[in-house]
Parts: structure tokens; sequence; C-alpha cells
């Protein structure tokens, strides 16, 4: 439909809300002058606008019966065979459901977008198939990838492969069950609080949040410009590095890149050789009253200390600011995330790169028509965020930004004195799935209250990785190695030896 010009009584009702006093006259006359400003967004209408490529046959696919679905992670079944030679090739892939897949139907966890499918290629699906990759199908994420818990998809839960009575962790909770149950090589996840660490740790699995800009977002549904990451997710470091290889890198089309921020041979650095590197465990990030349990705290410490014996030095280095950081991640998140996906339909404006137009209009159409179908902790993120910005004007978002530059400096100074930071990835196990019948504030609590040492790191952008370290009445515990920004490969070089020689991963549960 062509762009219509506003009624008098729209925009009377526009100039009400903005709190303009405007007669019959007034708003006769701004009519008159909107005439040529309608034009020119009627032009846009002649003209095609670019589009990203899809290069690779594929069929629509299928959902999957419940039969075909053991731990309810499969979102849609498919099967795109990349191309015939590459570092990918013989490897299989699921790809989180916030991420577009052209002509595969595409729900972001919540029945708001269900029936919309994307005509596009996100930049790292098209890399992962100019790579040799097979991708089998898009993996069940939370509710607009909103919870860290595996509670909130509308396709219902997803269950944890080492024990299906609990959570697998969110919001990239199909993409860690599905690594972790061997169903597929590798899964791209999204991180903006700790959603690659997170479901990563509880499945025991590898998942690195990459370095803020180093893995391009282009065809992934944003939350907000800041903190949002992808990256890789796999059963060993090796198979997680050589994904970041292949994903790395500026695509020219998403803001959040810099161009001096380049991939690298991540698998080339894997030698399983760590002599004098220096870890540093962060105190801080360990003893979270009402929180933490103590065979997790006690796991990660003498995980550390076992680098010493791969010839690594390990000190404790203090940051205070860490406790700091899951408040300042929060209000970033809660503002942003309002104006961006709620007032923004999903997209939002005043950002150079690539708009998905389509998701866009699918996400207008969806808020309009089933806003109460939204998850208890999207609606509260929405009302804390609305009012925030209607009371204090965005003030605590501009000062939360701000204040981000000194966590981050406070992170900086103590990789000058180490090479690694050190701590528990969540500080509690895997809980039980709730009922279907949880309480709001229950809901909402079990989305959120583990985010203590994962989401720093989404505000500060340093890279930050899960290493399975250990196991607890059947359940897996993880370590969080976090590098200074750019220098994923110490990372995963370090995540490397503590696989090869200290950890002996425990096979992937049947499945």
């Amino acid at each position: 439909m062509p762009v219509q010009l506003p009624t008098l009584d729209e925009i009377a009702d526009i100039a009400d809300g903005c709190g303009l006093s405007l007669d019959g006259n007034d708003v006769k006359s701004f009519q008159g002058l909107m005439r040529g400003i309608v034009e020119s967004y009627a032009h846009l209408d002649e003209l095609t606008e670019p589009t990203l490529p899809v290069k690779y046959p594929r069929t629509p696919g299928l959902r999957p019966q419940p039969e075909e679905n053991p731990y309810n992670a499969w979102y849609w079944r498919t099967e795109i065979t990349g191309a015939p030679s590459g570092p990918l090739i013989g490897k299989t892939l699921a790809i989180k459901d916030n991420v577009c897949v052209a002509g595969v139907p595409m729900m972001n966890g919540s029945s708001v977008l269900e029936g919309y499918t994307p005509e596009i290629d996100a930049t790292v699906v098209t890399r992962i198939l100019e790579a040799g990759g097979t991708i089998l199908g898009k993996a069940v994420c939370e509710h607009f990838c909103w919870s860290g818990g595996s509670h909130t998809s509308d396709t219902g839960p997803v269950q944890n492969p080492h024990d299906p009575s609990r959570m697998a962790g969110g919001s990239s909770s199909g993409s860690a069950a599905l690594v972790a149950a061997g169903k597929v090589d590798m899964a791209i996840g999204g991180d903006q609080g700790g959603s690659i660490r997170m479901p990563s740790c509880w499945c025991g699995i590898y998942g690195i949040k990459p370095t803020y800009g180093l893995v391009p977002y282009t065809g992934i549904a944003p939350i907000e410009l800041t903190i949002d990451h992808a990256g890789p997710m796999a059963r060993t470091v090796a198979d997680a590095a050589l994904l970041l290889e292949v994903i790395a890198g500026p695509d020219g089309l998403d803001p959040r890149q810099q161009a001096a921020l380049q991939g690298k041979a991540y698998t080339q650095v894997l030698s399983g050789k760590i002599d004098g590197l220096r870890l540093g465990i962060v105190p801080e990030g360990f003893g979270w009253q009402d929180v933490s349990e103590a065979e997790v705290d006690e796991s990660v410490e003498q995980s550390a200390h076992a680098f010493e014996k791969l010839g690594a030095r390990v000190e404790t280095v203090s940051i205070p600011w860490h406790r700091h950081g899951r408040h300042i991640l929060f209000a970033i998140f809660q503002e942003g995330a309002t104006v961006l996906m709620v007032q923004g339909n999903g997209m939002g404006t005043n950002w150079k790169g690539h708009y998905t137009t389509s998701l866009l209009d699918a996400m207008a159409r969806g808020l309009l028509t089933k806003p109460d179908d939204l998850s208890e902790n999207v609606k509260l993120t929405m009302l804390a965020g609305q009012y925030m910005q209607k009371r204090y004007h965005g003030r605590y978002y501009a000062k939360a930004q701000n204040l981000a530059r000194s966590l981050s400096a406070a992170y900086d100074a103590a990789l000058e004195e180490c090479d690694l930071l050190v701590m528990p990835t969540l500080p509690f196990m895997a809980p039980k799935i709730p009922p279907a019948d949880v309480s709001r504030e229950e809901c909402v609590q079990l989305a959120f209250e583990h985010l203590v040492n994962t989401s720093p790191f989404d505000a500060t952008g340093h890279p930050a990785m899960n290493v399975p370290c250990g196991m607890s009445n059947g359940l897996p515990v993880g370590m969080m190695l976090i590098g200074r920004k750019g220098d994923d490969a110490t990372v995963l070089r370090a995540a490397d030896a503590f696989q090869r020689e200290i950890f002996d991963a425990p096979h992937p549960p049947a499945g």
C-alpha cells in the first residue's frame, strides 16, 4: 500500500501526544506541508532496496514432531548443504532461531513472530555455508532471547540432556542442548547477558562470547546494539575455534564492527602449551550471597589452580568493580532493549548497516496484535524500560553506558597484571524446569537471577568463554575465562589446553 497522507484527526492526535497546542487551521496547514514529505516517502516505493545473498538451495523443511525432538530443542528442521569444499566440510550445525535463514520459518521464541519467514541469510549463515558446513535446522531460543533459563519459549521448555527435568540455560537453549546431545557438531548462539555461556555451562559444552564486534550481527534479530554478540558453541574447543575462524571479521554491514578487528586463524594457536601464561582468579566472582553454591566455587577454584600443572602462573586479582557490572548491564538492557525492540519494532533507528525490513514489519504487526502473548519477563522489561525512559528521560541509560567504560577499565587494569581472568560462569548448577503454571515472580527470577558473572562482559565487550571443569551430582560445572579485547585467541588456547590436559570431558548424553 502506498504511503498515505495523514488525516486531520491523525495529525491532531499526534500533536496532542507531543504536547503541541494546534487549532484547526494549524492542523490543516501542517497537513499541507506534509504533502511533499509523503511524496518523498512514496518515491522510495519505486526503488529496490539492496538485500543479502542467498547462495545455497534449501527447502522450507518442517516442524519436528515431539517424538523427533526429545529435548524440545529444535524449532524447525531442514537441511542446507554448503559448498563442496571448505573448513567446515563434514560438520553439522544448528542455528539459533533469532538468526535469519532464508525460506526457513523464524519465531525468535515468541508466538508474536510465529509465521514469519525471512528472505535473507544472515552473514554468519552465508559464511558457514561457504565454508562447507551443513545446517540441520533452527534451534529453539527463549522468548525474544530475554531469559537465562530455558523455560520461556512459546514452544515449551528446553530440557537439559544431562537431566531432562532440569533447565538447559538460555537464551541459546536449543543450541546448547543439541550440541550437548550430539545432534549437531556446532551451533550459533547469541549473547546479550550471557546467553552463549550460560546454556553452555549448564549443558557442559564450550561456548565463547567473542570480543564485541568480532562476529557480524547482520541478519540477526537484535536486542540492544551496544551489547549484541553472536558466537560459536561446540563440544570441543577445537570446533569452537574453527567456527569462530569461519564467522569472524567485518562484513561492512554491521555498525558494531570495526575494520581493525579482524578474525584470526584460531585453530592454529591450539598447541596445548600455555607455559608462562598468567591467570587471575577474581574473588568477586565467587561467593554471591543467596546464589552461589559451594561445590561450584570449589570446583572452579581447583580447576583454575590446575593450570599451574601446565606451567601457568595463577594468582588472585581483585576487581571490586565486578560487583557493579550486572547493575550496569541491566540498565543498558532494560532501556536500550525497550527502545529498540518495542518502540523500534525490533530494528530501531540511528545506525548504519543492513536493516531486515521484513522482520521490522513482522515485529510491528505482532506487537500490535498480540502484546498479551509476550512472556512475563519481556513484559516486565517493557514496563520498567518505558517507565525509566518516561520518568528519567534516559538519564540512567546514559549513566550506565558511561559507567561501562569505568567497568571496562577495571578489567583492563587487571588484564595488565595477567593474561586471563577466571571465575565461575554460573554460580549454581542447573535448576529444575518450573511447572507451566509457575508464578510471574518465580518465572522472572529464574530468567535473570544467575547473570551475575556473565552479564558484565556484555557491557564491556571482553571475550569470555565457558569451559566445562567438573561434574556434581551428574550436572556440569563451568569455569569462565575472560581475555583482553581482541585477544580471543588466548582464551581459546587456554581452554584447549585445559580440555586436553586436565579435564576428561564426559561423553555426550545418549539422545
